[in-house]
């Protein structure tokens, strides 16, 4: 009974090639459950569940460090030095940059860096964004300088009067909207969540009046120092749309999915979903229309911290080509105390903000293509879920000990039985899969100068 369905034509025209090495996790699982379960046997009854869901741990397991690591992404970094992990990474097993030969030359991971989150402070030290601004006969208050990052939404707390020093009622304040007026000032406009607030009348500010108050998240969390900010003017917005139309399709060029979006009739948590030519798509129905176009901000969602941004923007010590024949080193005679060895390469180096879900690199990678070889769970897709052939006695091993181990009253001694065929198992998988062949070793020690008699 033979287990090639097809004819040797056939298998060619399919152009799949290699898949007779591989069986189907839902194979074993079938093949399992026909072989080890059953009247006469140690499992006498199994659900299928329970089985499917001990292949899937194993095959995740031998995943890691058991089969061979072949997936792998190749991305041209640009300038932002940055590149997203793969949706099914796990663990990475080699990064390294090509030349135009295509010979891989690899990055180094550092630790001396990282990305931290990046609060933003006050003059004083304070995680607060404290403002000062001037009432205004009407509704809006000039703020003393430019702030884009301000939102829609933001809680606005410690209403303080300056020319007299009292502190002013505006409890449930929240920001409606704001304005930037010629890259001079901000206005912004304030609600109670219902009704558009007038400084002078509603919380008893006079006209002229400078005051000082405190713009928070309505979440708790710290104001970040945003990574950047848009401004775009003559913007068209429409009632109940999810879509902002903008003047000229330059004008989102550097507007990204993911950024907060605020203005007039946007609501608080708006943010960017898709962008097509001059069409920038919301996730939030517009709630009002102006007759006049209007102004819109879009504010980077995370922050740059200044630690990335220094080691982004800094030659590393890699990039140090000094041969040292000077006069201050060349009487070492060759000597080099204190060098470490990690960074006695000039491939470059690298580090992974897992928060984010980003590859940081340094300066001197730009422009580099990059080759990432991970490791998955193979769990991802339904043609990912393939066992080596190699490995199939190591999964019925896996299985059995974790369907015995979970199970009451199984005598203590049956466990660690298939505990030690299952590690049997993998061993014997490892040994396998480790593809060594004596030719190619004999080539390798030659080179060594070994004399090899074979």
């Amino acid at each position: 009974m033979g287990l090639i369905n097809k004819t040797e034509q056939q298998y060619y025209n399919d152009g799949i090639f290699g898949n007779y090495q591989f069986v189907s996790l839902n194979d074993i699982i079938n093949q399992f459950i026909l072989v080890y379960t059953g009247e006469d046997k140690i499992i006498s009854k199994v659900s299928r569940v329970d089985v499917a869901f001990h292949a899937q741990r194993a095959l995740a397991e031998l995943s890691f460090d058991t089969f061979k690591s072949f997936k792998s992404q190749e991305v041209t970094v640009p300038s932002t030095l940055t590149m997203s992990l793969p949706q099914d990474y796990v663990n990475y097993t080699k990064l390294s940059w090509t030349d135009a030969a295509g010979i891989k030359h690899v990055l180094y991971p550092t630790g001396k860096t990282s990305n931290p989150t990046n609060p933003y402070q006050d003059a004083d030290g304070d995680f607060r964004l404290k403002i000062k601004g001037t009432i205004q006969a009407g509704s809006d208050i000039y703020l003393d300088g430019v702030y884009k990052n301000i939102k829609n939404g933001m809680v606005v707390d410690g209403l303080k009067n300056l020319n007299t020093g009292a502190a002013m009622s505006g409890a449930g304040l929240r920001v409606w909207y704001m304005t930037n007026v010629s890259d001079t000032y901000t206005n912004v406009y304030l609600w109670d969540g219902t009704t558009v607030i007038d400084p002078i009348n509603d919380l008893g500010f006079a006209a002229s009046d400078e005051i000082e108050f405190y713009f928070e998240n309505t979440d708790g969390s710290l104001v970040p120092q945003e990574e950047s900010s848009r401004r775009i003017d003559d913007c068209t917005i429409t009632l109940g749309e999810y879509k902002i139309a903008t003047p000229v399709a330059t004008d989102t060029d550097n507007i990204k999915i993911g950024m907060i979006v605020s203005g007039y009739g946007i609501p608080s948590g708006t943010s960017v979903t898709g962008i097509v030519g001059t069409t920038v798509y919301i996730n939030n129905a517009l709630t009002d229309t102006v007759s006049a176009t209007n102004q819109v901000f879009f504010v980077a969602a995370t922050s740059i911290s200044d630690t990335w941004s220094n080691y982004k923007s800094t030659t590393p010590s890699e990039n140090n080509n000094d041969d040292y024949e000077d006069d201050t080193y060349w009487p070492l005679d060759g000597e080099r105390y204190g060098l470490d060895p990690q960074h006695a390469q000039v491939n470059g180096s690298f580090y992974i903000d897992d928060a984010t879900g980003k590859i940081h690199f340094s300066s001197n990678i730009s422009g580099k293509t990059v080759v990432l070889d991970y490791i998955s769970d193979s769990l991802g897709t339904d043609d990912e879920m393939q066992v080596h052939k190699f490995a199939e006695e190591a999964m019925y091993k896996c299985i059995m000990h974790a369907v015995m181990s979970t199970r009451i009253n199984v005598p203590e001694y049956i466990v660690n039985r298939y505990k030690k065929e299952r590690f049997a198992a993998i061993r014997q998988t490892k040994h396998r899969l480790s593809n060594i062949k004596l030719e190619e070793l004999t080539q390798i020690l030659r080179g060594k100068s070994k004399q090899i008699k074979h």
